[in-house]
């Protein structure tokens, strides 16, 4: 609630920014630059269009603010890379609405072209950056002066916990972190950080401790001796809104392996969670709704004939739906091409496997070309799925894979996909154990995912359906 008040702040006045600098740049159009191509002065009419526009066109600005990322942390800007993403932000949106609206206007040379661009950057820039730098430079004199803190959780009990807890307690200029309660990871008799703040319990319910005290931020600052269980640490926190930092090793400083967060004192390293930027990730989500769309159009006749294949081959419905564990462990219902038999799971769940008794004829056709995963397209536009990502599991499944590999819980800190790198190199696994080693290619997917990334495999799997090279 205090990121959505902050960042509405940032909005409203990112609006009057964009509107102030609109109506003016009109004003400034009909006093300056038609007058010489007409060679009398003309009055200034505001009309629908200029009310329309003084609308939509903020509107816009916001969209770019939006895309660019800027509004994803409100209250750790740096002002610094607040300029730079201001100015990289108004120097595109110009360029779009120069050549959208400006460049059909009536001008008496070129030459005024240029100025009409330069005044219309000019004042879109300091009419947004001003306010910015201003609430911004505000913002950081709250956290630096214990003001504004955040609830932060402290993973670590003993040393290297106190002297990290102490340090960051007894700054002058405050990093805005306040530690709030602390979790152990090896049980003990006693724990050096209940001198200071609550003892919370186990480091296994740090999910449900996240939830309940409204966790803002999360510290890892375990001994040597408990190195060992760190990757099960960050494994348990992927997935969670919350912002994670450890004490970096000095091998890690040296290799520069991640971004060192803007702490004072004390340097700590941000586990940084977001790969994709943020305009990608809002291209990809376009890209779902639009190829979906355009999917279910054209295989609509495809789906007529294996509605009436799936029918014909066996008594039951032609659409199959269960449930899977999409993106944050959010349940929902998965839709297929029926490829089984009715009851083929009447004694759970069972993963199926090269010539399966319970795989129908069609079905086995389906699974080949990947048809039967064809109406997920509509859980795309849901927005359950994703054309590309991890395949989603049941959960039956993820408890069993958990136990042998605990990163399998990165995968649901994306959207689930239809197709996904694992699906393509790796194809149907049969067991728990291939599960586990399907996973290695989907790791690498959700370490490196990109729009690039994501249109090679699409390449993949269009090439795997006209060769019929799945299970």
């Amino acid at each position: 609630m205090q990121k959505a008040r902050h960042n509405a702040i940032y909005i409203i006045f990112d609006y009057l920014a964009a509107a102030a600098t609109w109506g003016l740049f009109y004003c400034y159009r009909k006093i300056e630059i038609e007058p010489v191509r007409l060679g009398f002065s003309i009055p200034i009419e505001l009309d629908w269009k200029f009310y329309v526009s003084l609308v939509a066109i903020p509107l816009f600005w916001l969209l770019l603010h939006l895309m660019s990322g800027y509004y994803r942390n409100p209250f750790r800007k740096s002002r610094v890379h607040e300029l730079g993403t201001t100015a990289m932000v108004t120097l595109v949106g110009v360029v779009i609405l120069f050549f959208v609206f400006v460049l059909d206007d009536w001008v008496g040379n070129y030459t005024q072209y240029y100025k009409m661009f330069g005044i219309l950057l000019l004042m879109q820039f300091v009419f947004t950056y001003i306010p910015r730098l201003v609430i911004t430079t505000i913002t950081n004199e709250r956290v630096h002066t214990r003001k504004l803190r955040f609830n932060t959780l402290m993973v670590g009990s003993n040393d290297r916990a106190v002297e990290l807890y102490r340090e960051l307690e007894s700054q002058n200029i405050s990093s805005g972190l306040n530690f709030i309660g602390f979790v152990y990871v090896d049980k003990q008799d006693s724990y050096q950080m209940e001198k200071y703040v609550p003892n919370f319990g186990n480091v296994d319910d740090i999910r449900k401790i996240v939830a309940e005290r409204k966790i803002e931020e999360i510290v890892i600052a375990i001994e040597s001796s408990e190195h060992s269980k760190i990757a099960y640490i960050i494994n348990k926190l992927y997935g969670l809104r919350v912002s994670v930092k450890v004490i970096p090793d000095m091998y890690d400083m040296l290799i520069g392996k991640v971004r060192i967060s803007s702490i004072i004192g004390m340097p700590l390293i941000e586990i940084n969670q977001n790969i994709m930027p943020v305009w990608q990730l809002f291209a990809k989500r376009f890209f779902d709704i639009v190829l979906s769309i355009l999917a279910m159009i054209l295989l609509s006749p495809i789906y007529l004939v294996l509605a009436i294949a799936v029918k014909v081959s066996s008594p039951g419905p032609i659409i199959y739906s269960h449930e899977r564990i999409g993106q944050y462990h959010k349940p929902f219902k998965i839709y297929k091409f029926r490829s089984m038999y009715v009851n083929s799971e009447e004694n759970g769940p069972a993963l199926s496997k090269k010539d399966d008794p319970r795989i129908t004829k069609i079905g086995k056709f389906m699974r080949k070309t990947r048809l039967d995963e064809t109406p997920q397209f509509f859980n795309v536009l849901r927005g359950d799925m994703s054309l590309v990502g991890p395949r989603p599991e049941r959960e039956y499944y993820i408890k069993q894979i958990v136990e042998k590999a605990p990163h399998y819980l990165h995968l649901l800190s994306v959207r689930p996909g239809i197709t996904s790198w694992g699906q393509v190199k790796y194809g149907y696994a049969e067991n728990v154990d291939q599960m586990v080693e399907r996973l290695k290619y989907d790791i690498l997917y959700i370490e490196n995912r990109s729009l690039l990334m994501d249109l090679k495999i699409l390449i993949y799997t269009v090439k795997v359906v006209f060769l019929g090279k799945g299970l």
